[in-house]
């Protein structure tokens, strides 16, 4: 339920530069954290098969900058404006070739500081580390105790066998919480029952 929305719009940066940096999933989400502390115009990150991908927003000095700090002290190579402007829509739409295919689709949502998680598949991570996408037919029980182990949780997003739940299974104090606002806001159980776990 949405009662209201307030949208904030901002003006379009007038510099912009993907930078990509090969580096091992270990170093990446070191680097990440480090680079989140520091004054860089890092607006998305992606990680995956040992590529790290930078894009920078901001004004024409500040991207300059970047630009020149990453490649000297990184190695990094530039994307020019279409390759770059397609590969982060594909991410975004899921289209890259990541996405696709039969394995189930794994949303894993964790501390962004959490170190590498050792599981069967192939990973993308996003959002400077606290968001990391896992195609792995490895069992869910794996799966979700691996990510609370680092304290996050792990949903089923896309196939596998849902009969064991999409979503986290709650912890009892607070699948009683989600009922009595369920019931609250929705006395008659008419927005989707069940959608979300059996018994809400």
């Amino acid at each position: 339920m949405i009662a209201e929305v307030s949208l904030k719009v901002l003006p379009r940066p007038a510099a912009e530069a993907t930078l990509s940096v090969t580096m091992s999933e270990a170093d990446a989400l070191r680097h990440l954290n480090e680079w989140a502390g520091q004054p860089l115009p890092i607006t998305a990150s992606a990680w995956h098969a040992s590529t790290l991908r930078l894009r920078f927003f901001r004004a024409g000095a500040a991207v300059d900058a970047a630009r020149t700090r990453f490649v000297h002290t990184y190695g990094a190579t530039e994307s020019g404006p279409r390759r770059r402007q397609a590969w982060w829509a594909a991410v975004r739409e899921q289209t890259d070739e990541f996405f696709q295919g039969d394995e189930p689709l794994w949303r894993l949502s964790l501390p962004s500081v959490a170190p590498p998680l050792v599981l069967a598949g192939q990973q993308l991570i996003e959002w400077g580390g606290a968001l990391r996408w896992l195609r792995s037919t490895a069992p869910a029980a794996e799966i979700r105790g691996a990510a609370r182990r680092v304290g996050g949780s792990a949903t089923l997003f896309r196939g596998g066998d849902k009969s064991l739940g999409v979503f986290e299974p709650l912890a009892a104090p607070i699948a009683q919480l989600h009922l009595r606002l369920k019931r609250e806001f929705d006395p008659k159980g008419i927005f989707n029952p069940g959608r979300m776990y059996p018994e809400l």
